[in-house]
């Protein structure tokens, strides 16, 4: 599926995404979506009550899962190849997160505590710890090897929540634009720093650290994507899509250089900007609904979204022989 050839992230590169593997037998719409770290592998999460692994360099479908009880919401990988942590979907539901082992469907550990829906999850880059961020307004960090809740902040509105990539630090978005940053050795002594991320009202619905740490990326729940210094606080570019016309999260991704930034629309669409120029670089149609989920893999030039069908897109290299090759 991947050109061997070395290439490096461009404009031209980035126009030239398209579809490369579609698959469709979903029986609803996909509510997030998490590559492994180091192996070529992509799990989903669906409101089909499925969770579904896929090999990203083949690429097929591995494994479905069904959830039936709980549904499935959230979900991310640890740093096992074959175990992910999940949130429940279902109304009135068990709160509880879920560590699954994918290999034989088991369940390794559960951890309660949140009152109401998680919203946010994310793995640390470095260790077994993990946190959530819930509607109950808290945060809470747990250890894989431990049910027992590990940490609890509480929080204005809702919450998302990231580390860094080194697994150092992690920050906190919640209500009225303020993101908290704390140290993970001593977060119990309160963030080291806080910006105030003024100008918009609206929830941030998601965020991420660049992979040099040296940027944040955010997202909030009226189609806006900003672009954030990871040390000053300071908004170096703002960008604008559609909102999900359900009410429903829009994710935005970096790609690994964080030289690009691609984010889903309400309208279909899914949008790419350079992060040095401010420019929108590309706009693509997605013929399966709205892009609610998009992230880029960690290792490949792939950037997968989800909606009613799970989309790998992949850069189409007889555009890229011509554009070489000139007129």
């Amino acid at each position: 599926m991947q050109d061997k050839r070395k290439m490096e992230l461009n404009d031209v590169v980035i126009k030239s995404m398209n579809m490369g593997a579609v698959f469709k037998d979903y029986g609803g719409t996909i509510n997030s979506l998490d590559y492994h770290r180091t192996e070529d592998l992509l799990v989903t999460a669906s409101t089909d009550d499925t969770i579904r692994l896929f090999d990203t360099a083949t690429p097929t479908m591995l494994k479905t899962i069904h959830s039936k009880k709980y549904g499935v919401d959230q979900i991310c990988f640890t740093h096992h190849t074959s175990s992910v942590i999940y949130s429940s979907k279902k109304e009135n539901g068990d709160e509880s997160l879920r560590y699954l082992s994918l290999y034989d469907n088991r369940y390794l550990r559960y951890f309660k505590g949140h009152k109401d829906r998680v919203v946010s999850l994310c793995m640390s880059p470095k260790n077994d710890c993990f946190m959530s961020g819930a509607l109950d307004h808290t945060v809470r960090l747990w250890d894989l090897r431990t049910n027992v809740c590990q940490g609890l902040l509480h929080v204005r509105g809702r919450p998302a929540v990231a580390y860094d990539q080194q697994g150092l630090v992690f920050a906190v978005a919640m209500e009225g634009g303020a993101i908290k940053l704390f140290d993970v050795r001593s977060y119990d002594k309160g963030p080291f720093d806080t910006f105030l991320v003024g100008g918009d009202t609206a929830e941030v619905s998601g965020m991420k650290f660049s992979n040099d740490g040296k940027l944040m990326l955010l997202s909030t729940s009226n189609g806006h994507v900003y672009v954030v210094d990871a040390y000053t606080g300071r908004k170096l570019h703002g960008f604008t899509s559609e909102p999900h016309p359900d009410g429903g999260v829009m994710e935005a991704t970096f790609t690994p250089d964080a030289q690009y930034v691609i984010a889903g629309s309400g309208n279909s669409t899914l949008r790419a900007w350079s992060t040095v120029s401010g420019n929108e670089v590309a706009c693509w149609s997605n013929t399966a609904g709205v892009p609610a989920c998009v992230k880029w893999a960690p290792r490949r030039f792939m950037f997968t979204t989800g909606s009613t069908a799970c989309i790998m897109w992949i850069p189409d290299y007889k555009k890229l022989q011509k554009a070489d090759n000139g007129p």
